[in-house]
């Protein structure tokens, strides 16, 4: 049997009640909303930490009925997560749902999901953040909270939820991520002699000697490559589109020309050859999408592929494979850092520019800058370099 406290008032007929319930070691909050068509008394009980919790479901119970929403009794956070991840990513990409998908089931789920959603408080999100701190890092912790906030607010929309108490809470601090890494000259050139040969080749030393994005080389096309001098505008690539939903680079900052070294020139074009060779020999098994860098068939290459293989070659050059195809852009900045090129000038050849103009403007300040990049890049690696062997 609870007791009331020592001190506390009892409560009128009709009104609210809170109390401490020692068997639930809880804070009990009785509602009062009238009377039933039966005639019974209508009290549902919620329960909390500290009173303060108990005060916030029994505003939140009351706003239900005044508003007509009704949260179902046994509607849990992982039925609202499950709802959000089937109904709520409509028109997303694969990898996006998957993406979230993964997180959910491994991070968020498990840990909260059977609670019922009505009576989820900040404290709980708070506590469960806290625990997931001690293993994932602070954007994975960002991520995790994102996804939790829009499973609610897509539950609110859809009548099931009043309030949404992840919006309460912020991201702790969690582990600290794995930095990124930046591969030396000398580990560098090892790469590259260990790619020669194979389908990674080009592939590589663009996305080395040019800092483009992995993102933004898979879909490169032919028709964005020019590597012939033309008008005084050296060869170089239009980097306009990435591997995103429609096509788009991250930002429209990220949009730019490039100049290509001469050691770039001669890989691609020795890339052009062996691809025409190869579309001969395919015939119609050929997928004809203009892209630079394919399959066997054609079609574009894979992330989860590209990375494979890009650890067989690191481990190749006699590299730990901890490697990944995204530190190529980060070892481009480090070696034009060296080299003694002004940041503002790397800035503008990774995107990052913070200047907000016309494309064509855009285009016409940074050929200077790229034609400096492209012959601080010639310099750097100015070692006589042997002809790519055929790619397997």
């Amino acid at each position: 049997m609870t007791e009331t406290p020592k001190g506390a008032r009892r409560a009128g007929h009709g009104e609210d009640t809170i109390y401490w319930d020692a068997a639930k070691n809880r804070y009990v909050g009785a509602v009062s909303l009238g009377w039933a068509p039966n005639g019974k008394r209508r009290r549902p009980k919620v329960y909390g930490k500290t009173k303060t919790e108990v005060r916030n479901k029994i505003r939140d119970l009351k706003k239900e009925v005044q508003t007509g929403v009704k949260s179902p009794a046994n509607y849990t956070v992982a039925d609202a997560v499950n709802d959000w991840l089937e109904r709520g990513l409509k028109g997303r990409d694969e990898k996006t749902v998957s993406k979230n998908r993964t997180m959910a089931d491994k991070h968020l789920i498990p840990f909260i999901g059977k609670a019922k959603l009505r009576d989820l408080s900040a404290d709980d999100v708070d506590d469960w953040l806290d625990d997931r701190a001690e293993v994932l890092a602070t954007r994975s912790l960002r991520d995790l909270l994102a996804i939790l906030r829009r499973s609610i607010a897509h539950a609110q929309r859809r009548d099931k939820a009043v309030r949404n108490v992840a919006l309460l809470v912020t991201v702790p601090e969690g582990r600290p991520g794995r930095p990124s890494k930046a591969l030396n000259l000398e580990q560098a050139k090892a790469v590259l002699a260990a790619a020669r040969g194979s389908r990674l080749y080009a592939y590589l030393v663009l996305s080395l000697l040019s800092g483009v994005r992995t993102e933004e080389a898979r879909p490169l096309t032919w028709d964005h490559v020019f590597l012939e001098t033309k008008e005084g505008v050296p060869p170089h690539v239009a980097v306009w589109r990435s591997v995103r939903k429609h096509g788009e680079t991250k930002t429209r900052k990220s949009r730019r020309t490039i100049a290509l070294p001469k050691q770039v020139v001669d890989v691609l074009e020795e890339h052009l050859r062996w691809q025409k060779q190869e579309r001969g020999s395919k015939g119609k098994e050929w997928s004809p999408t203009g892209l630079v860098f394919t399959t066997r068939s054609g079609e574009p290459l894979d992330a989860a592929n590209v990375r494979r293989d890009f650890k067989a070659i690191v481990k190749k050059a006699g590299l730990k494979p901890e490697w990944t195809p995204r530190e190529l852009r980060h070892s481009f900045v480090s070696l034009l850092s060296d080299h003694g090129i002004p940041l503002e000038a790397i800035a503008l050849l990774v995107g990052h520019s913070s200047q907000a103009t016309t494309e064509a403007v855009y285009r016409k300040q940074l050929r200077p800058v790229i034609t400096k990049g492209a012959e601080a890049m010639d310099d750097i690696f100015a070692e006589d370099q042997e002809e790519g062997d055929a790619v397997a």
